[in-house]
């Protein structure tokens, strides 16, 4: 049997916020025509959804699929067998919520993308950078104070790899494009989870940080740059980065810088919702927890100032061990200062265009691919339709419904 039929649905056109009834058809992994009664071609799987609203499948921008523990660091020493079998897990879970695609922010490496493509493993799309690229005591140095040597083990555990000075950075960088990362992930600010930065610092080099946008752009790549306050957003931007990760403390120059490169804002409010409320128990260390309170309000005031202003946004959460769970509530912390419908764009449409899949991902538009969800209500009047996997009917990735594992 191939092909799949849905019939008497409410589909939305995610750029104009509007829903057409009627049947939508998918077959060789895309959809191939919508409409008003629909032939079935033999051997098509037909779905009589009686009016239930259609969706495109959702996309996370900032996913972390081998951190099975908020301890990053942690993650070095472990086998990587052992990694990947809960990165496995992980994936599966992220798609039953609905994602059909996510763009991981480091960790994940060509294995895992290659073991999803090939239906090794049940999960989304995996749109991998390998390892995020950090100076000497930065967002992915995670060695204590005490400790001296840092081990370069060529394995997929670990988030990220330490290099100093421009001819590091272009090598890390040459290197990781060289294991087909789809971006490159810079550390250009401190952050919550390493334990010898501050949130506030800067980090790299503008020359650092050019020369990895340059190895990017050279390979048809893009640089995402994590950063929190204005200071290290502006000085990422300028340098040429395409995406912002957190930006939590962005001012209105950040704004104007953001539409004058044409970057994208990558918003991950849950992570602090999920880490001030579970994340010592989840392996967060206790230094890295009290940092947290210092970013948690400000991403609220961040996400409307970028959004008043007009600055391109994707979806992310940046979830880590079991917290991963809290994946879809990022919906509703959204809602607070945005309309569904602009929660969602981010989530499809905006998110496509960010990694450079416009018109293959996040639309339903005939030659799309066919990933989509089946809802339980209108995700635009009530934003828990999306907020709640439990009011997911159906996920359906590349044509054909997905199942969780028995």
């Amino acid at each position: 049997m191939s092909g799949l039929l849905l019939r008497n649905a409410l589909v939305l056109d995610v750029a104009s916020g509007e829903y057409a009834e009627g049947d939508l058809r998918c077959a060789d992994g895309r959809v191939v025509e919508a409409g008003p009664r629909l032939s079935a071609p033999e051997g098509t799987r037909v779905i009589d959804v009686a009016g239930a609203h259609v969706v495109p499948g959702l996309i996370d921008a900032h996913v972390h699929v081998t951190a099975s523990t908020a301890n990053l660091g942690s993650l070095g020493s472990m086998s990587p067998s052992y990694v990947a079998a809960h990165s496995a897990r992980i994936m599966g879970d992220m798609l039953d919520r609905g994602f059909t695609t996510v763009r991981d922010a480091s960790g994940a490496d060509f294995g895992l993308a290659d073991a999803q493509a090939e239906g090794l493993i049940r999960g989304p799309r995996l749109l991998f950078c390998g390892k995020g690229l950090s100076q000497t005591g930065g967002h992915a140095d995670f060695r204590g104070r005490g400790e001296h040597l840092h081990d370069e083990h060529p394995c997929c555990a670990g988030v990220g790899r330490v290099a100093d000075g421009v001819d590091a950075v272009r090598a890390a960088a040459r290197d990781e494009l060289r294991k087909g990362a789809y971006h490159i992930k810079v550390m250009a600010s401190g952050g919550v989870a390493s334990p010898t930065d501050r949130i506030d610092s800067t980090q790299y080099s503008m020359d650092e940080l050019r020369a990895a946008v340059e190895e990017a752009e050279a390979a048809n790549r893009y640089v995402a740059a994590h950063a929190y306050t204005a200071r290290a957003v502006n000085r990422a931007l300028e340098a040429g980065v395409r995406s912002i990760e957190h930006g939590n403390l962005i001012d209105d120059t950040s704004v104007e810088l953001f539409l004058r490169h044409d970057a994208f804002l990558v918003p991950t409010l849950v992570t602090y919702w999920a880490l001030k409320q579970e994340g010592p128990a989840f392996g967060l260390p206790e230094r890295s927890w009290r940092k947290v309170d210092e970013v948690l309000e400000a991403g609220l005031v961040a996400l409307e100032r970028a959004a008043r202003g007009g600055v391109r946004l994707a979806y992310g959460t940046d979830l880590l061990g079991g917290m991963h769970r809290h994946q879809n509530h990022e919906f509703r912390l959204r809602r607070e200062v945005q309309q569904p419908i602009d929660v969602l764009r981010a989530a499809t449409v905006g998110a496509a265009e960010l990694v450079g899949m416009a018109g293959e991902l996040g639309t339903l538009a005939v030659g799309a691919h066919a990933d989509l969800l089946v809802l339980d209500g209108d995700p635009l009047t009530d934003i828990d339709v999306l907020a709640d996997p439990a009011r997911i009917r159906h996920v359906v990735q590349g044509g054909k419904l997905t199942a969780p594992p028995i």
